[in-house]
């Protein structure tokens, strides 16, 4: 369905109401901002009720409220489920923002010469599930939608959609749908439109290694009882062989290797590893042997330290052993890799291995399952062609190497599949200062959206 006369007519409206919904600091992640958090959910239903959608609710949950909306058009027609999230990243450090957070500011960027809307939730998720709700307004202004959309937009994905499960379960009937669609995902870059068909899964853990019942003189004890820092570093560096393999016995018992078809479709994607090297100011890259940069970082399972402390570090010199040791690792999954049973592995490993004189606690944190939507899938299909619709060429297949936890839960909860149609780039700094949006990726998504419900609802 062509919006674009609507479009054109309303578009500077649209991103004044995405500008007024960014001033709201809807920060999950502060106590300080619940009232902020709180009255965003109420802005995003007063909106997704001025739209004309029936049976708004701004629905309670043990955290922050999650808001529902939908539009039925008629029984036997297919039901789109809209996902994302209001949200947002706390802003911290505030000095390195060139324009206040919560006062969105349209500046030009080399990347945006159309101009990007700079503040905190621009493209993490407030500008992109705000093309859903703008997209509907344009195809409600034409005529009714040729299928059914329901809307469920939460306050808590920032800090894990912790009251998300909790929800979805108690609703299962009011979220029934056919098919999910998610923005909250980008593109690879101008000019080359994609669509992400998988995400890693995620387990989580932290490593607590002891070894004295007290720190020590260095001097005294240097050479005659465990260091747990030097511990602590064995262990790690036993968590991989010499070809880059994560060396846990049992972690790639559940791994499929992807057929040479597929590899080469994902392939398709541009890369220049000098660029990508240059750009991270590298000299090499590194990784598991027989995969390109690309693979390592979206199909293959992974392994990385994401901190480790101990001891002394403060100004100047103190010769001590640490009584402890610690570390905070995450291992990303690919498919058919259950999360609590690499954890599991994960602590078996360190426990059985620990060096003599320490011992090991292991801590899972947080985690979750993979995710892949076929390519024969109607919503993929669907959301293939109304992407080469509005962008003129055929989108590119990407496996992003981020987790989303919710993706896997929607698809046991609700049995079905999730399409994932973000419209941002890597380069928009979410979660980082200066987070923006292109004022043409969000137009480009209100332009898109109206073809995937034609195209869905043709089969």
């Amino acid at each position: 369905m062509d919006v674009r006369p609507y479009l054109n007519t309303h578009f500077d409206r649209f991103t004044d109401e995405l500008k007024e919904l960014l001033r709201l600091p809807s920060v999950s992640a502060d106590p300080a901002y619940a009232d902020a958090v709180r009255q965003t959910a109420q802005v995003v239903a007063d909106h997704l009720e001025k739209i004309g959608l029936a049976g708004v609710e701004v629905c309670s949950t043990p955290g922050y409220p999650v808001v529902y909306a939908e539009y039925l058009a008629g029984e036997g027609l297919p039901t789109v489920l809209v996902y994302g999230h209001y949200d947002v990243q706390p802003a911290d450090p505030l000095e390195l923002w060139e324009t206040p957070p919560f006062e969105p500011t349209v500046r030009t960027t080399p990347i945006h010469p159309d101009g990007a809307l700079f503040a905190r939730g621009a493209c993490d998720d407030k500008g992109q599930f705000f093309m859903h709700v703008k997209a509907i307004e344009a195809i409600l202004a034409q005529g009714p939608l040729p299928c059914n959309v329901k809307f469920m937009i939460e306050g808590e994905e920032e800090v894990g959609s912790a009251n998300l499960a909790w929800f979805v379960e108690r609703n299962r009937a009011k979220l029934s749908c056919d098919v999910i669609l998610i923005s909250d995902t980008g593109m690879l870059a101008p000019g080359i439109p994609s669509i992400t068909t998988g995400l890693r899964g995620l387990a989580y853990m932290e490593v607590e290694l002891t070894g004295p019942n007290r720190d020590l003189h260095s001097g005294l004890y240097g050479g005659a009882v465990a260091n747990p820092l030097n511990a602590l570093a064995l262990l790690i560096a036993s968590l991989h062989d010499e070809n880059g393999k994560v060396a846990l016995p049992g972690f790639y018992d559940a791994v499929e290797d992807l057929d040479p078809a597929t590899r080469a479709d994902l392939g398709r994607a541009p890369f220049d590893l000098g660029a990508y090297k240059a750009a991270l100011d590298l000299t090499d890259v590194v990784g598991e042997t027989g995969y390109t940069t690309l693979e390592r970082a979206g199909i293959r399972p992974t392994l990385d330290v994401n901190g480790m402390w101990g001891g002394y570090t403060g100004e100047g010199a103190k010769t001590v052993i640490p009584s402890k040791a610690f570390a905070k690792i995450s291992m990303r999954l690919v498919p058919n890799q259950d999360p609590e049973h690499i954890a599991q592995l994960f602590q078996n490993h360190l426990e059985n291995n620990a060096p003599k004189g320490t011992t090991v606690r292991v801590t899972p944190h947080h985690g979750g399952w993979a995710y892949v939507c076929p390519p024969d899938h109607p919503g993929y299909l669907a959301a293939h062609r109304a992407v080469a619709q509005t962008f003129g060429k055929e989108p590119v297949p990407v496996r992003s190497g981020g987790s989303i936890p919710i993706v896997a839960l929607f698809e046991k909860e609700l049995n079905a599949k999730s399409i994932l149609m973000g419209f941002g780039y890597d380069s928009d700094a979410i979660h980082s200062p200066n987070e923006h949006y292109g004022l043409a990726n969000y137009r480009k998504g209100i332009e898109t959206i109206p073809w995937f419900y034609t195209y869905y609802t043709k089969g």
